[in-house]
C-alpha cells in the first residue's frame, strides 16, 4: 500500500484543484473570509467535501480548539451570529466540554465544532483521515458503495461500517479500524 499524504487537510488550498463541489466550497469559504476569521483557533475542514464523499445535503463541518471556550462564545456570537440560522450551543463530547456553532452560508450548512483539543486530535479531524485511508485502500468501487449508502440515508460512518462488516459503534470501530497491506 502507498502511503498517503495527509499534509494537504491541515488547510483548504488543495479543495481549488479538486472537483467542481471542492473548488465551490473553496470559493464559498475563502470569498466568505471563514477561514481568516477563524485563524486564531486553527481551523480545519473536516468531514466529507475534503475526502470526496459528499452528498447534496452535507454540511461544512469545521474543528476548532480554543483554550477559552466562554471566550470562543463571545467571539463567534460577535462574528456570526449575523448569519442566516445562527445557533450556538454549549454542550459535551466524550466527556469534553465543546462548542457548537451552526450557520448557513450561501447553500451550506456550517457547524464548529470546538474544543480545547488540537484541531488534528479531534474526533471529527481523526475521523476524516481514517475514512481516507480506508478509501485509497479500497479503491473507487468502494467509493462508489460509500455515497449510494449515504444516498440512502445512512450517515458516514454507520456507511463504511456496514461496507467494512464492523459490529458494534460505527464511530469507535471506524476510529480503530486496522488496514491491512493485502487488502
Amino acid at each position: 500500500m502507498h502511503a498517503v499524504n495527509l499534509d494537504r487537510f491541515g488547510h483548504i488550498e488543495h479543495l481549488k484543484m479538486g472537483t467542481d463541489q471542492q473548488q465551490a466550497v473553496y470559493h464559498l469559504l475563502t470569498n466568505a473570509g471563514l477561514f481568516d476569521q477563524l485563524e486564531a483557533y486553527d481551523p480545519l475542514l473536516v468531514g466529507t467535501v475534503p475526502i470526496d464523499i459528499a452528498i447534496a445535503t452535507s454540511d461544512l463541518d469545521i474543528v476548532c480548539c480554543a483554550s477559552d471556550l466562554d471566550e470562543f462564545c463571545r467571539f463567534a456570537q460577535e462574528t456570526f451570529s449575523w448569519r442566516e440560522s445562527f445557533q450556538l450551543l454549549k454542550s459535551t463530547f466524550n466527556q469534553v466540554p465543546t462548542v457548537l456553532v451552526h450557520f448557513t452560508l450561501s447553500t451550506f450548512e456550517v457547524e464548529l465544532f470546538v474544543q480545547h483539543v488540537p484541531s488534528k486530535l479531534q474526533h471529527g479531524y481523526r475521523h476524516m483521515i481514517k475514512e481516507y485511508e480506508i478509501l485509497a485502500s479500497r479503491g473507487p468501487d468502494f467509493r462508489k458503495q460509500v455515497l449510494a449508502l449515504k444516498r440512502a440515508g445512512l450517515k458516514t460512518e454507520p456507511a463504511f461500517a456496514k461496507l467494512l462488516g464492523l459490529e458494534g459503534d460505527p464511530y469507535e470501530r471506524i476510529l480503530n479500524y486496522h488496514i491491512h497491506e493485502n487488502i
